[in-house]
């Protein structure tokens, strides 16, 4: 049928047909872009494709090519098809008579039709189309095309424009599909449609390109489906013929021989027809555009050649097809990509194709595999899902290897490539069933047929190495495996059960994980949403998924109710087991117990739970028995006073015991046995873990809690671990009696209780910050900022002023302690916190550990700053570490300014500020005042000042009066000092202004000048000659605040021209003629003799007073538009004369200019001062302002991206395919 156009494919075509594409030889003939290539011989009377018909002009009843009803025009062909409300078949028969009653007229609408819907304004007259050439009447279109507007209908949003793109398709294949039996054999129609697509798919402009590209695509599509029944029809109309000449002589029909012979050759005659109109789309559009610059241009191609292959799988399914999916694989955009994936699993789906796709796998394989890995979560999915149907139609396509790239992705983040990733694996390990098992009875546990593929999962588990990730793995394969997964049954008999004869029980290191696995797969049927990491938040769940939760939680009740026990028992001693198993209860529907009479089993599992919290001291399991009485003591449901009783004679004995205990060992002194010691430390372990999930309040152990660390205070020799839990059991009383009292319902004497418990143990606390022991620091710092935050202003909001005796503000002294841990604990080295020596995997781990704590003290402590507890300038001391600490704590100080500056822009900014002070004057410390300027602490210090400059975002007005305080108080700092040496020299902090014109630019215009005004009351008239090194940070403030703050009104008002930045040159003289200035006198005092002292910062509402209050001038100075009027002599694109003035720029007004030739205006970058990075402009973001995306210029982006033949393989392709022979 059609050959390929490049390497010659296995399947051969029989040799009397001999219609075939041409082959690869004329691709690169850049005259076979507009003219059919085809064996058939062109019949006496058929045009070119180039040609128009002869006498064609309006036929009766038509006005400019348009049908004409009693004068009306009808509705084009363009907006039916936009309005899409009309039957398409009923649109393309009425064009159908059309054409049967003039053709040429019928074409001019047709060829209108595609013009439009490039969005193309001109019309192609009959004239033109009797008269002009293809290229001629586009280059016209070209011409008469509105490219102000980027938007074509396929590009355009809107409700009427949503449908427009599938009714223009549908309308091509409609055509097509009307016009199969006649008129696209006419030798006109086709010709003539086929050579204005390949013209414009070849235009420069992207809308004629793009539109022309998918309409020829499709209208390829329609001829592939007719060339198919054309195939089917030569076949049918064979086999009758062979049928009819192999009957005897006497009943063979000749008459039906030759009507058969001839419908053969009609068939052979239309196929021949087809094949050469599908020879001249796929040369003259589609291997140009698939690799056109336009990736949208490109996908349609590489999503229609998809269907052809598997529509037309015996002309097209062959390599020399395939090869343009292979290396389109390697698009640098994610929708190419993606439309060769989807492309490919509609050829691997079907498995009768597999045998022709062998070697283009075998070629692509390591790409599709590469592909998992994409970039693009979307492009990741479907190369799964792709590798996922290979598998499904050859097990050994795939290596171990090439499986195992796989396999690690269930444990993804983003859910869809888990879930592909977890089909994946279960096709691999888990579908393989043997046939005997499906014909053998139905058994249950470790006999089920689960049975080996729940050891299998555990396998995985156990050699992928994530462990702590069960979750995720499980939550990939539920789509896919849930039944599996909901074996609990198998599950139990495979803990507990003995193994059958010549089986091989599960090892422990497979028991826990196969605990881990069952506890995980509970909590997924109970909650029905994805682990944490995994998802956007819980969705809505359908009445079917209500249901399936409802019905799993009753039937993993009922089954474990009465494991549980045995679980338990079995694994009692195994801490790391029976913290998993004890969360099972968690998931419960307790009124099982009740209703399934199963009241033993409880008091079965309760007393299970006792002899574990008696033997254990790990806190783990102590807290998950915690939670297990929490979650069985519902006073909802009947068993709840079962579980109390329990609970609390429990609770009775263990708070008797430590009473007990405590008392002996604070007898003991200085010298106390290690053994009470230990026994102290377990009951208060317990006490401590059951304390947080139950209010233990009637036992009253703050008292002894209290005793126990004051005691350690004054001894000095208390055990850590006693201390650290004493500590926390202390806090959590406090937080008992605090959500007591804000119940309303205690008395006056509660409150006070707490009041007065509070804050000695807020002292007791304050004295534990100089302990010794670091842990026990870190663990009374932490105690004393939830505290602090917890009992400060806040309680009283939200209408609980009865608690406002509680309010407890810090001390200095505690504030200053507080400061002075963060400074000393969490802004260190990394190997100063690190103690770990067995092995390197350990000491990373270690060092991550330790990072993680020190994040959590810091952030602690930023609470603080941010609740206003203590003072915002504490927390100059943490910003002056950003730069320093950037990897492991900027997010957390990044985060503590912003929220600062919501408070307090003014307070942050002179924190900002102060940090910046602090530095200089270590630095001055360190180095001396005669410092080198371009040393790295001083570059430290500058480049810490441009980043805090980035964060206060752009908008301006937000920030202006933070701004103008900054400045205020870097001058009188940088003053603040004199120089021991005399007034000839420079202050000692005069360096400082070089930090400070950091933030210059984000001053605005009139607030320069009030800036730079003020830096003259502090300079002396001397001050101002100077032209030394030392005087160069003074000399560049000066510029930074003079650049552009000159001219408040921007030349509007008075129609004077901006003198733009006027920067000083070193050689500059001084202004002769003026009069002499006292020495020790300043500038301002010399131009202001009347001004008080007084008023040396102009009061808020005089310097900070907006342009917005003023009154608009109207743009009325013909000044700022001189520098871009030409001369008439000039073109647009002249070289202007150079300008010695800055103009501003009106964006809004459209005239001549040069800016008229390309509308993108060159804005110039004020964010920084010095070069800045990528990254700088992306800090800068987050504070108060909106990200700002500036769209190209649509012309702009035309001429960039437009290349001859509209293609430069380094922009689309990745390296790796460039230059790589196929197959």
């Amino acid at each position: 049928m059609i050959a390929a156009p490049e390497l010659q494919s296995e399947f051969h075509y029989p040799q009397d047909t001999d219609t075939r594409f041409s082959s690869d030889t004329d691709f690169d003939d850049p005259d076979g872009r507009n003219v059919f290539v085809g064996k058939g011989k062109a019949k006496k009377g058929k045009k070119g494709p180039g040609e128009k018909g002869k006498g064609a002009g309006k036929g009766p009843g038509r006005m400019n090519g348009h049908h004409q009803e009693n004068g009306m025009e009808n509705v084009m062909l363009f907006e039916v098809v936009r309005l899409g409300k009309s039957a398409m078949q009923s649109v393309v028969d009425d064009w159908i008579e059309s054409y049967k009653h003039d053709r040429d007229v019928a074409l001019l609408d047709l060829i209108n039709f595609f013009i439009q819907c490039s969005g193309c304004k001109g019309v192609v007259t009959g004239e033109m189309f009797r008269n002009m050439q293809n290229s001629e009447i586009i280059r016209k279109m070209t011409e008469e095309f509105d490219e102000d507007s980027g938007d074509y209908p396929l590009t355009m949003a809107g409700p009427q424009w949503k449908k427009f793109k599938s009714s223009f398709c549908e309308f091509i294949g409609v055509l097509v599909r009307q016009c199969q039996y006649s008129i696209i054999y006419d030798e006109y129609m086709m010709d003539t449609v086929i050579s204005l697509l390949t013209g414009l798919s070849d235009s420069q402009v992207r809308a004629f390109r793009h539109t022309s590209t998918l309409a020829a695509m499709k209208l390829m599509t329609a001829l592939v489906n007719v060339a198919l029944n054309l195939s089917i029809n030569m076949d049918n109309t064979q086999r009758q013929y062979e049928a009819e000449r192999n009957k005897m002589i006497g009943k063979r029909a000749n008459d039906r021989l030759e009507l058969l012979l001839q419908k053969r050759k009609e068939l052979q005659e239309n196929q021949d027809e087809i094949e050469n109109m599908m020879n001249a789309i796929f040369k003259g559009v589609f291997v140009h555009r698939y690799r056109d610059a336009i990736a949208e241009i490109r996908a349609i191609c590489i999503e229609e050649i998809g269907v052809w292959m598997k529509m037309y799988s015996d002309a097209f399914l062959n390599d020399s097809y395939l090869k343009y999916v292979g290396w389109t694989m390697h698009d640098k955009q994610g929708e190419v990509r993606l439309k060769c994936l989807t492309a490919l699993q509609g050829l691997y789906y079907n498995r009768e194709l597999n045998a022709k796709l062998e070697l283009f796998t075998s070629r692509f394989k390591d790409r599709i595999v590469s592909m998992t890995l994409d970039k693009e979560y979307d492009v990741a999915v479907q190369a799964i899902k792709l590798l996922t149907l290979v598998l499904h139609s050859s097990d050994e396509v795939l290596t171990a290897e090439d499986c195992e790239s796989v396999y690690h992705l269930v444990y993804s983040a983003h859910r869809p490539v888990a879930v592909a990733a977890g089909e994946f694996l279960f096709k691999k390990l888990f579908s393989h069933r043997d046939p005997e098992d499906d014909s053998m009875p139905k058994r249950r546990g470790r006999q089920s047929v689960n049975a080996n593929l729940i050891k299998t999962a555990v396998f995985f588990f156990l050699e992928s190495e994530l462990h702590e990730h069960a979750a995720y793995l499980v939550d990939s394969m539920w789509d896919c495996a849930a039944e599996i997964l909901k074996d609990w049954e198998c599950m139990i008999s495979l803990l507990l059960d003995e193994p059958l004869p010549g089986e091989e029980a599960l090892t422990d290191r497979q028991e826990t994980a196969l605990i881990e696995i069952m506890l995980c797969t509970i909590r997924q049927a109970a909650e029905c949403h994805p682990p944490v990491g995994r998802g956007t938040g819980k969705r809505v769940l359908t009445a079917k998924e209500k249901k399936t939760q409802l019905d799993d939680r009753t039937r993993m009740t009922e089954i474990f109710a009465i494991a549980l026990p045995a679980l338990l028992a079995k694994y009692s001693v195994d801490a790391e087991k029976v913290t998993n198993l004890l969360q099972l209860p968690q998931f419960f529907d307790l009124e099982i117990y009740t209703t399934g009479r199963l009241e033993k089993h409880l008091d079965s599992l309760l007393r299970q739970i006792r002899e574990i919290v008696e033997k254990h001291t790990d806190t783990d399991v102590l807290e998950a028995c915690s939670k297990t009485y929490h979650a069985l003591c519902n006073e909802e449901f009947t068993i709840f006073n079962r579980v109390d009783i329990a609970r609390s004679q429990l609770l009775d004995e263990q708070v008797d015991k430590f009473n007990r205990l405590l008392e002996d060992f604070l007898q003991e002194g200085e010298d106390p046995d290690e053994d009470d010691a230990y026994q102290v430390l377990s009951t208060l372990k317990r006490i401590t873990a059951f304390h947080n999930a139950h209010d233990l309040s009637k036992w009253d152990l703050f008292t002894s809690n209290y005793k126990l660390l004051n005691t350690g205070i004054e001894n000095g020799d208390m055990p850590e671990q006693i201390v650290i839990h004493a500590l926390q059991c202390t806090h959590y009383v406090i937080l008992w009696s605090l959500a007591k009292v804000s119940e309303g319902t205690s008395k006056k004497e509660d409150m006070l209780t707490l009041r007065k418990q509070m804050r000695a143990f807020c002292l007791m606390c304050q004295r534990y910050l100089t302990s010794v022991n670091t842990a026990v620091k870190e663990q009374a710092f932490t105690i004393l900022c939830d505290l602090l935050l917890i009992f400060s202003h806040q309680i009283i909001s939200g209408g609980r002023e009865a608690l406002e005796p509680l309010v407890y503000t810090p001390e200095a002294s505690l504030q200053s302690e507080l400061l002075n841990f963060i400074l000393d604990h969490v802004f260190i080295d990394q190997d100063e916190d690190s103690n770990s020596t067995d092995g390197q995997q350990d000491d990373e781990a270690s060092k991550i550990e330790a990072l993680h704590k020190r994040r959590n003290l810091l952030a602690a402590y930023c609470k603080l700053i941010i609740y206003n507890v203590v003072e915002m300038n504490t927390g100059a001391d943490i910003f002056k570490q950003y730069m320093r600490y950037y990897n492991d704590y900027g997010d957390i100080i990044k985060e503590t300014m912003s929220k600062t500056r919501q408070i307090d822009k003014i307070q942050c900014a002179k924190t900002l500020i102060l940090s910046l002070q602090q530095l200089f004057n270590e630095m001055l410390s360190d180095l001396g005042p005669s410092f080198d300027r371009s040393s790295s602490a001083f570059c430290g210090i500058k480049e810490l000042a441009r980043r805090f400059s980035l964060t206060f975002g752009l908008d301006q007005l937000k920030t202006r009066e933070a701004i103008a305080m900054l400045h205020k108080d870097g001058i009188e700092f940088a003053f603040k000092e004199p120089n021991p040496q005399g007034e000839g020299h420079p202050p000692l902090n005069l360096a400082f202004l070089d930090i400070l014109s950091e933030f210059s630019s984000k001053l605005m215009r009139q607030d320069k000048r009030t800036v730079h005004t003020y830096l003259e009351r502090f300079m002396t008239f001397q001050m101002a000659l100077q032209r030394e090194d030392c005087w160069l940070p003074l000399i560049s403030y000066r510029n930074s605040l003079q650049a552009g703050g000159d001219d408040d009104t921007m030349s509007v008002v008075s129609g004077i021209s901006s003198r733009g930045s006027s920067v000083r040159s070193k050689k500059a003289k001084p202004a002769t003629g003026k009069r002499k200035l006292p020495e020790g006198k300043t500038i301002q005092e010399t131009r202001q003799e009347s001004s008080s002292s007084s008023d040396i910062w102009m009061s808020r509402e005089q310097s900070m007073q907006t342009p917005v209050m003023m009154p608009s001038p109207h743009l009325t100075s013909t000044i700022m538009r001189e520098p871009k009027r030409l001369r008439p002599e000039e073109s647009y694109m002249g070289t202007p004369q150079p300008q010695h003035h800055q103009t501003p720029i009106d964006y809004n007004r459209r005239g001549t200019g040069l800016m008229e030739d390309d509308e993108e205006p060159i804005v110039e970058d004020v964010m920084m001062s010095s070069e800045g990075r990528i990254e700088d402009l992306n800090e800068g973001m987050d504070f108060d302002t909106m990200d700002i995306d500036l769209p190209p210029s649509k012309n702009r982006r035309e001429r960039s991206e437009l290349k001859p033949d509209f293609f430069d393989p380094a922009s689309i392709m990745d390296e790796s395919v460039l230059g790589v022979p196929m197959f």
